[in-house]
């Protein structure tokens, strides 16, 4: 099924799984409306997963229907992952994929922080 933002919220998605701990995951970080985990498959020496507890799709949702609070934490919490990884001191990339054509695999807002060793260009051509 192709990941659109005007869908629903699919809750069986792997990281609603993880939330609801049906799944395991080495956390990084939590707080009271973010999760942040590494990365099963990490392309980089540091990639952590950052994610938000509430059933969002993509950020176009998150951005309309979070509440203040839940987009703070949010973004608090992806910078607090890149201080606790020590990222933050070597630079790091944010990449959050959006629907089909952005490459969005899991139907839940997620960002990836990949860090730790030079990144290359943005996009290959």
């Amino acid at each position: 099924m192709p990941i659109d933002a005007s869908l629903p919220y699919d809750d069986s998605n792997v990281f609603a799984r993880i939330l609801r701990g049906e799944l395991p995951a080495k956390k990084v970080h939590e707080s009271e409306h973010s999760l942040a985990f590494h990365d099963l498959h990490p392309l980089a020496p540091i990639h952590v997963l950052v994610i938000p507890k509430g059933a969002y799709v993509s950020w176009d949702d998150f951005s309309a229907k979070a509440s203040d609070a839940e987009i703070g934490d949010f973004v608090r919490a992806v910078g607090d992952v890149a201080r606790m990884t020590r990222a933050s001191a070597q630079g790091y990339r944010l990449l959050s994929n959006c629907g089909k054509r952005g490459g969005q695999e899991v139907p839940h807002l997620h960002v990836h922080l990949f860090g730790g060793a030079p990144l290359g260009p943005m996009l290959a051509r």
